[in-house]
């Protein structure tokens, strides 16, 4: 018994920092875009400046700066909801790190049934596969794409990505059956919600799809 609580305090612990890490990352994306937006009066006075010099190979690279700098604020994903906002901004971000072209759009209620734990274990494990997944493939063809949005009475989730070496799969539903150890985390609370999950892959290409129920 004393073994089991103390097995317990330390995921709870671990579960918390998780938690803690993704506010603190899309907190901190956050903060980005208010202080671009907050910045944006100087850059346009420093390309007037550059302008009524007729420094326009200036101009041009400020503008190439500021696309730079504005390209890593749009990788900030606003779902509706922040939990949701917090994982996937900070997975995906570890994407386009990696080399990784990222198609995503979410929309997701403030207020969710399933516990933030619980999304964060499904959206987390599902897009730490398709990254891993996709780096077995030089960067030219590394793609992941992600949608998520309420269907009725279900969230739903869909995520496809390019792989390779992976083997075939028949499309199937499964509640609970796992393949590997990310996979039957996400299968056992997808069965714990009472939702369903469906896999296929082709050559080079693996997709899921997830409905749970709210």
């Amino acid at each position: 018994m004393l073994f089991d609580r103390i097995i317990k305090k330390r995921v709870a612990s671990f579960e918390k920092e998780i938690l803690q890490k993704y506010y603190a990352e899309v907190e901190n994306m956050y903060t980005k875009m208010r202080g671009w937006r907050h910045d944006y009066r100087h850059h346009i006075q420093a390309m007037k400046v550059h302008a009524a010099k007729g420094e326009y190979e200036e101009i041009t690279r400020y503008l190439d700066m500021l696309d730079d700098d504005l390209t890593n604020v749009e990788t900030v994903i606003r779902t509706g909801n922040r939990m949701a906002d917090a994982i996937l901004n900070s997975k995906l971000s570890l994407a386009a790190e990696r080399e990784i072209n990222v198609k995503a759009e979410a929309k997701i209620p403030v207020s969710l049934t399933i516990s933030e734990l619980d999304l964060c274990i499904i959206i987390g494990n599902l897009l730490d596969n398709a990254i891993e997944a996709c780096m077995e493939l030089p960067p030219d063809r590394r793609l992941i794409r992600i949608y998520m949005e309420m269907k009725g009475n279900y969230l739903y989730l869909a995520l496809t990505n390019t792989a390779g070496g992976r083997k075939k799969h028949n499309f199937g539903t499964t509640r609970g059956e796992g393949h590997g150890l990310g996979i039957a985390r996400v299968d056992a609370v997808v069965k714990k919600c009472g939702g369903y999950i469906t896999r296929a892959s082709e050559d080079e290409a693996f997709s899921t799809e997830v409905l749970l129920p709210q």
